[in-house]
């Protein structure tokens, strides 16, 4: 393995990375890639974003705009550029990246195929012949209403272009496609005329398999895998995640197979996050985020190191450790009111859970369902953990002062 050297922030020897996408998974990156004397540009289309707060300079611009994205890269020149959301002018990262100038995480190609629902899609149904739901893309009602049709009831609405479950729901039958077509209008990020109609799938649970990719001792591209791990959404937004999930061997092997098919196609170093569902020992491929994963915050009480500094070390070139040292579970602590700068409550009862920590993002926004921090727990085994994060969250109350 060759020799990495890392050089010292705010100095011409600097190791420079650029996060686009700096909220509350972005400013645990930025920690961590600081704890390794990293230099880190935050960059967010608000101002104060949780990773601005701790980065060593930050920006705020439009990301989906290619040529002010452009312009900031030329004018910071990083080393890497790490995408953390989906909103990115990605055609513009494959073109810088195809210049030369810049490596981007995992690749430009990666975040370009996975920041649009169609594009990993049709990459692991139509290119890898991976188990998916049945689906359908619409650019209408019309269109929908011929797919969702097609597909048949229950079925699932989605933006192609989202985060966080936004403008995802649910349609039980004919009479609620109309309300499905405008909720996922209003939830997407960028293109706002066109959907993905999905089976429904009667699965048992889904998990979250985080899966590296990092630098081996010969140099070669090694891929670990995390342990399993469950989760519980609502409207495709997580509320509460756990480590390990217990599964069937069968089941397991499926998953990191088709964990590895869909990420060495991707390539590129760095964390991924892949969804899937399972049923007895059937699995089926849902998403993958090229990134630590919402789900993955749990890792912050499980695992030797965290998702969030396993993608610090794979992207640098250093050595990854997957273990997992105790079972655990997180449980999201939501903002439940429109307001800025709002204050919490509970914070010490909170901590008075036995074996529980929390994390306040920062955020400077609340809304009624914003995700504004997170309860974390562990326990001698999984529901004891979940039951003691899920007590914490539900201490920690937002106040407006």
């Amino acid at each position: 393995m060759k020799n990495i050297t890392l050089g010292t922030p705010l100095s011409p020897s600097a190791t420079k990375v650029m996060l686009l996408g700096s909220g509350e998974l972005g400013k645990e990156v930025i920690i961590a890639l600081q704890r390794l004397g990293v230099e880190v540009v935050a960059v967010d289309r608000y101002e104060n974003a949780p990773g601005h707060q701790v980065a060593h300079r930050a920006h705020v611009i439009n990301m989906a705009d290619g040529a002010a994205l452009r312009a900031l890269i030329e004018k910071e020149k990083p080393d890497v550029i790490v995408p953390e959301i989906e909103a990115i002018a990605t055609d513009m990262l494959v073109q810088i990246e195809k210049e030369g100038k810049v490596r981007v995480i995992p690749t430009a190609r990666a975040a370009q195929l996975t920041m649009n629902r169609e594009g990993i899609r049709r990459l692991a149904a139509e290119t890898l012949w991976l188990p998916t739901s049945p689906y359908k893309f619409a650019d209408s009602l019309e269109e929908m209403i011929a797919a969702t049709s097609a597909i048949g009831f229950p079925c699932i609405v989605k933006p192609v272009m989202s985060s966080s479950g936004k403008g995802q729901s649910k349609v039980d039958n004919a009479g609620e496609v109309k309300a499905a077509w405008d909720y996922a209008a209003s939830g997407s990020r960028v293109n706002q005329g066109r959907v993905i109609v999905e089976g429904f799938i009667d699965f048992d649970y889904e998990i979250t398999q985080l899966t590296v990719r990092a630098i081996g001792e010969n140099g070669e591209t090694e891929t670990h895998f995390c342990e399993p791990i469950g989760h519980v959404q609502v409207h495709g937004d997580y509320v509460e995640s756990w480590q390990p999930m217990a599964m069937s061997a069968l089941a397991l092997q499926r998953s990191r197979d088709t964990a590895k098919k869909v990420t060495d196609e991707l390539g590129g170093l760095g964390i991924f996050g892949v969804e899937l569902f399972v049923k007895g020992d059937q699995v089926w491929f849902s998403e993958v985020s090229p990134r630590p994963h919402d789900t993955g915050m749990v890792t912050m009480c499980t695992q030797r190191f965290n998702e969030f500094e396993l993608h610090a070390r794979a992207i640098l070139g250093l050595p990854v450790d997957t273990t997992l040292r105790a079972p655990g579970a997180s449980a999201v602590i939501y903002g439940q009111m429109d307001e800025k700068g709002i204050a919490f409550n509970g914070v010490a009862d909170a901590l008075r859970v036995p074996e529980s920590d929390i994390r306040l993002f920062g955020k400077p926004e609340s809304f009624k369902k914003r995700r504004m921090g997170v309860a974390l727990a562990n326990g001698k085994d999984t529901d004891e953990a979940r039951t003691r994060a899920k007590l914490a969250a539900s201490k920690v109350i937002p106040v407006k002062l």
